[in-house]
């Protein structure tokens, strides 16, 4: 008995441990791209500069990209410092909640401001 529920345990985390190593390879890709292409695009930098980075839509998708990835990567790596550090259930619960609705409503923000910007939401 003591080992089929190890393993159980174990076949839980594997979905974890690969959404983590998936999304931190998405972003070793997303983020070198989008400073070197700021860098590039905005050589003399302020406001629009910037607004006419985001309203490029290859960029517009790449910077959605990267905030769904860094957002995810987030969640994850907070998640598995909340279950493996907090021992009390409510407690525990509680942050699991936020953790959960707290990168939601930053990229419903973020993604809502990309839209605003690209088609005048």
């Amino acid at each position: 008995m003591e080992t089929r529920s190890r393993t159980r345990a174990a076949g839980h985390g594997a979905g974890h441990f690969i959404a983590q190593r998936a999304t931190a390879i998405a972003l070793m890709l997303l983020a070198p791209w989008f400073v070197i292409s700021a860098a590039f695009l905005m050589r003399e930098g302020g406001y629009i500069a910037a607004i006419d980075f985001l309203t490029d839509p290859l960029n517009a998708v790449g910077v959605i990209l990267l905030l769904a990835a860094a957002l995810y990567h987030m969640m994850l790596g907070m998640q598995e410092i909340i279950l493996d550090y907090i021992h009390k259930s409510s407690t525990k619960m509680a942050l699991l909640l936020l953790n959960t609705f707290v990168p939601l409503a930053l990229g419903a923000g973020a993604l809502f401001a990309l839209l605003a910007v690209n088609f005048g939401v």
